[in-house]
C-alpha cells in the first residue's frame, strides 16, 4: 500500500530559499555598479572635459567639441620635454629595479639560509615606510654627494624605493620554477648567472613583466621625488609640469587638464598594451621535468 509523500508547506510571507539568493546577488550586483560608477565618473570627465570649450569639474556633455585644449599643451615645455623626461627617469629607474631584483631574488630562492626569512620580512617592512619620512636624511645625503638636481640621483632613489616590493615579488615567482631545470644546465657547464639569464627569466615572463608594469606605473605617477630632488625647470617630469595648471587663487585650466591627464596616461597604457601578453601567461611547467 503505497504511503503519501508529506509535502512541506511554506508560510505566506516567508522567502524562499531562491528569493534569498536573488536579493543577495541584486545587493552585490548594485554595490559593484556602485564601485564601478566610482572609477568611470573620472575617467569620463577627464574625457569630456579634453574635448570641451568650458569644462569645469561637473561631468557633462560639452555644448561642442573643440581640441583647443589639446593645441595648448601639445607643446615642447609644457608636454614633450616633461614626457621625455619621465620616460628617461621611469624607464632607466624601471629597468635597474627589475634587473636589481632578480640579482637579489635569486639566491634567496635558490639557496636555503636561517637569514632568508628575517631578510624578507626586513624587505617588507622597508616597504611599509613613507617616503615623506626619508625624505629629508635622503636629500642631506644627495646634498653631501652632489646628487641633487640630477636624473641619475632621481633614478638611484626611484630604484631604491621600489627594490624592497620588486624583490619580494620576483622571488614569489622565481619559486615556481623548478631548480631541475637548472640542474640539467650546470650540468652542461652552465654557471649560475647563465642559468638565470637563460633558463629562469625566459620562464619567468610574467613575473618579470609584472615587476616591470608595477615599478614603472608607481615611478610614473610620483611627484614628490622629482619634486624635491630636482631644480632645474628643463628637468621636470611630467608628474611635477602637470602642476602649471594649477594657477594662483583656485584659477584651474581644467580643459587643458584634462587634456594632458590623458597625454600624460598615453606611455602607461601602451606599456600594458605590449606586455599583456606576458601577464596573461603561465609558467606550465609541469612537464618540463618529467622524462
Amino acid at each position: 500500500m503505497a504511503t503519501a509523500t508529506p509535502r512541506t508547506t511554506v508560510a505566506r510571507g516567508t522567502p524562499t530559499l531562491a528569493t534569498r539568493r536573488r536579493t543577495r546577488r541584486l545587493a552585490a550586483d548594485s554595490g559593484l555598479l556602485v564601485v564601478a560608477a566610482a572609477f568611470v565618473l573620472p575617467l569620463a570627465w577627464v574625457l569630456l572635459s579634453s574635448v570641451d570649450p568650458h569644462a569645469d569639474l561637473r561631468v557633462k556633455v560639452p555644448d561642442g567639441l573643440t581640441f583647443d585644449n589639446f593645441d595648448a599643451i601639445l607643446t615642447s615645455d609644457i608636454t614633450f620635454t616633461p614626457l621625455l623626461n619621465s620616460l628617461i627617469l621611469c624607464g632607466g629607474a624601471t629597468l635597474l629595479t627589475v634587473v636589481c631584483a632578480a640579482l637579489a631574488a635569486y639566491p634567496l630562492s635558490r639557496f636555503r639560509s636561517r637569514l632568508n626569512r628575517p631578510f624578507l620580512l626586513t624587505i617588507l617592512f622597508a616597504t611599509s615606510l613613507p617616503i615623506t619620512a626619508i625624505m629629508v636624511p635622503v636629500y642631506a645625503l644627495f646634498v653631501r654627494v652632489d646628487l641633487i638636481d640630477t636624473a641619475q640621483g632621481v633614478v638611484f632613489f626611484f630604484t631604491a624605493s621600489q627594490l624592497p616590493f620588486a624583490i619580494w615579488l620576483m622571488k614569489n615567482f622565481m619559486d615556481g620554477v623548478p631548480k631541475e631545470l637548472e640542474e640539467a644546465a650546470w650540468t652542461d657547464g652552465a654557471n649560475s648567472l647563465q642559468s638565470l639569464i637563460r633558463i629562469v627569466l625566459p620562464l619567468m615572463g610574467p613575473g618579470v613583466a609584472v615587476v616591470t608594469v608595477f615599478s614603472f606605473v608607481l615611478m610614473w605617477g610620483n611627484f614628490f621625488v622629482p619634486f624635491m630632488l630636482l631644480l632645474t625647470p628643463d628637468q621636470m617630469p611630467a608628474s611635477v609640469s602637470i602642476n602649471e595648471f594649477f594657477g594662483n587663487r583656485g584659477m584651474v585650466a581644467y580643459g587643458q587638464l584634462a587634456a594632458f591627464s590623458i597625454v600624460y596616461s598615453t606611455p602607461v597604457i601602451l606599456l600594458y598594451l605590449l606586455i599583456a601578453r606576458r601577464l596573461g601567461g603561465g609558467f606550465a611547467l609541469g612537464g618540463a621535468v618529467k622524462g
